[in-house]
């Protein structure tokens, strides 16, 4: 029998920076415990120290990861559902806009690896145990950079490690975008009825983290920082409405802007369940799941 948890585990990707940093906060607070991934230990140290001098006492477990690479994110996946009887929220936040081609180690574009194929095999993974969770809920964190993605192609997308320079990466950028939206309405058809909700979320235009890849970054987050513009809280906090608030319990499909916390129609072909179902027949051949 299902029952409900006094204490909800909630695992969140990407929080040791940007947006998933001040939503580990937030959700801390709450008294919920944390299970956060991380690539580099200092930095996940660095965090987990943060976190627990807001909120004292904060229950907060860290899984080391190379979200790069396919094989290790099955492993923490697994690592994770291992770990505990019960998952509230999954958070898939972790994300990453490249400004040059780079190819990880099992021959896919980074992008696509980091932005797309790892919160797809993360939350496969933990779905059984979502699914034996009371009101459990998918987040993923999505853009409406997205809207500007060129042309897809499927399943060619999914591997196309041609180069391109900084000028040209923001449809690349945003396509894994498009992917990400896509994926979660196909997973909130194929998951209706168990109980447990996907949805994703614009968090709109963030300094945070912002293009972390280029030289000038630092002072241009600054220059933006003291001229409010990009807020990172607006998004952080609708990431954590859409994980946390009553509001949204049972909602299922959805895809939420931080710019007013409403409802928006996604760029086609998103929104499309005969391109959604096919992305997702095409996600499990690539990774020999079908």
């Amino acid at each position: 029998m299902l029952r409900p948890n006094p204490t909800p585990t909630i695992v969140l990707t990407g929080a040791t920076s940007g947006l998933g940093r001040l939503a580990a906060l937030d959700m801390a607070e709450t008294g919920a415990r944390l299970a956060i991934t991380a690539r580099n230990a200092e930095r996940a140290e660095q965090t987990l120290a943060e976190i627990q001098k807001a909120a004292p006492g904060a229950q907060v477990d860290v899984f080391l990861v190379d979200l790069t690479r396919v094989i290790d994110v099955s492993r923490v996946g697994k690592e994770i559902a291992q770990r505990y009887e019960h998952i509230d929220v999954l958070i898939n936040n972790a994300g990453i806009h490249a400004f040059e081609q780079r190819i990880t180690p099992e021959g896919f574009p980074e992008m696509v690896a980091v932005n797309y194929l790892a919160p797809w095999i993360l939350t496969r993974e933990l779905l059984p145990t979502l699914t034996g969770t009371v009101g459990a809920r998918i987040v993923n964190v999505a853009s409406e950079a997205s809207r500007r993605h060129g042309v897809l192609s499927l399943p060619g997308d999914l591997t196309d490690t041609a180069p391109f320079t900084a000028r040209g990466s923001s449809p690349l950028y945003g396509k894994s975008k498009l992917l990400d939206i896509m994926f979660t309405l196909e997973l909130a058809r194929r998951i209706e009825g168990t109980g447990v909700t996907a949805n994703c979320v614009d968090p709109g235009f963030n300094v945070t983290g912002l293009g972390r890849e280029l030289g000038f970054a630092s002072a241009l987050e600054k220059l933006l920082t003291r001229l409010h513009v990009g807020d990172p809280s607006r998004g952080a906090g609708l990431i954590v409405k859409l994980a946390t608030d009553p509001a949204f319990s049972g909602t299922n499909g959805g895809y939420f802007t931080a710019r007013n916390t409403k409802r928006i129609t996604p760029a086609h072909p998103a929104g499309d369940p005969e391109w959604e179902s096919r992305l997702w027949t095409d996600t499990e051949k690539l990774l020999g799941l079908s």
